[in-house]
């Protein structure tokens, strides 16, 4: 699979986070910026096209006005958002340009990918970026978004952007060597996983920590963007950027970092990624056993017959979560009845849909083609 890599990487997007651009004491790390720049665009110089998601505004924007660590109040976050954000593009273009080459920012917010037709809008602008052999550099807009700050949201951001493009790898450089089956600060026994084929529930919980004090991520976030690439058909891995010529070592095939394998049959339709990863879910619809059982086993449409319990206010065409009875999320999809409607007829049988609701547009809740299984 490393050899892989190698072969059949056209296209990379490659994730910095706040802990590989700055020091602990919040100065920029300018001769690691430096080298990993160097790298990218030698990448870009052997006919790879490059995607860059870079975090780093807020501690820039810390750096420059003397904060030691990121103040508390959102305010002052986003205030030093704005600060940073301008400083640290101004930095890349500078660095990028001593290589000849061209960059362009890319700001983007949640509200960007969860109205479909923005989405479609935002693949087309980064993919005509690409064709003119620009480089381009992608964050979320700390200045506006609360919730990429408060959650640390571009592991995700990340990994949403190489579903987009349609990446062959995601790389995410950060602080640490990959995945490990415990905390290796706290066990010097800690296995590193160099490869990986399966997301569990104990991963996910030995990943519970922070990043540094000017960073909002953690292995946590990293692995719920493994998630989404693996469910997308996107390797994914996760390296130390303080490792020497790291980009380049890891796209020549080299068994570096934690290595995230997709499966082969896992490759997603453009809507369905969008439904899965693009939107944010407006409601949760809990559904019975039998429901389960045909959504996931059978790859069925979601009928009322199966619907228990509605949850939430959302119209027609609007994403939701779809849940077992235990709670556990199973699916997404586009609804084709609203809320107070599927309050009426969950439970019911398709016959019925009609006489309850006056009219019947659909037989399905959630017909197949606009759901996604996690499966």
């Amino acid at each position: 699979m490393r050899k892989g890599i190698k072969e059949r990487c056209r296209r990379v997007v490659v994730k910095l986070g706040t802990s590989t651009l700055v020091y602990p004491n919040g100065q920029l790390n300018l001769c690691r910026i430096e080298h990993l720049v160097r790298q990218l665009a030698d990448l870009h110089n052997r006919g790879i096209e490059v995607l860059l998601v870079s975090s780093g505004a807020i501690g820039v924007g810390a750096n420059r006005m003397g904060f030691k660590k990121v103040p508390a109040t959102m305010p002052e976050k986003q205030a030093l958002a704005a600060i940073g954000q301008g400083a640290l593009l101004h930095l890349y273009e500078k660095i990028f340009a001593e290589y000849g080459k061209i960059v362009a920012q890319v700001l983007l917010t949640r509200g960007d990918l969860d109205d479909r037709i923005r989405y479609l809008n935002a693949t087309n602008t980064l993919l005509a970026i690409l064709a003119m052999g620009v480089i381009p550099i992608i964050n979320e807009n700390d200045t506006v978004v609360v919730e990429e700050i408060k959650f640390g949201d571009n592991d995700t951001l990340s990994a949403l952007v190489a579903g987009i493009v349609n990446a062959d790898l995601l790389l995410i450089l950060s602080d640490v060597d990959g995945l490990y089956d415990s905390d290796p600060r706290l066990n010097s026994s800690a296995r590193l996983l160099t490869h990986v084929g399966e997301i569990t529930d104990e991963m996910e919980e030995n990943s519970r920590n922070r990043g540094s004090s000017f960073s909002s991520g953690g292995m946590l976030t990293k692995l719920k963007a493994a998630r989404m690439c693996m469910a997308a058909g996107v390797p994914m891995v996760i390296a130390n950027s303080e490792v020497e010529n790291v980009i380049i070592r890891v796209l020549s095939g080299e068994e570096m970092g934690t290595l995230f394998i997709p499966r082969e049959d896992r490759k997603m339709h453009a809507r369905k990624k969008w439904i899965a990863f693009g939107t944010v879910v407006q409601g949760r619809i809990s559904v019975d056993s039998g429901a389960v059982t045909a959504l996931l086993k059978r790859g069925k449409s979601l009928l009322p017959s199966g619907v228990l319990r509605v949850e939430g206010e959302f119209e027609r065409g609007t994403v939701v979560a779809v849940v077992s009875p235990e709670g556990k999320e199973i699916a997404r999809g586009m609804v084709n009845y609203s809320a107070e409607e599927l309050k009426l007829i969950a439970g019911k049988k398709t016959s019925e849909i009609e006489e309850i609701l006056g009219e019947k547009d659909y037989d399905e809740v959630i017909h197949r083609n606009n759901l996604w299984v996690d499966n």
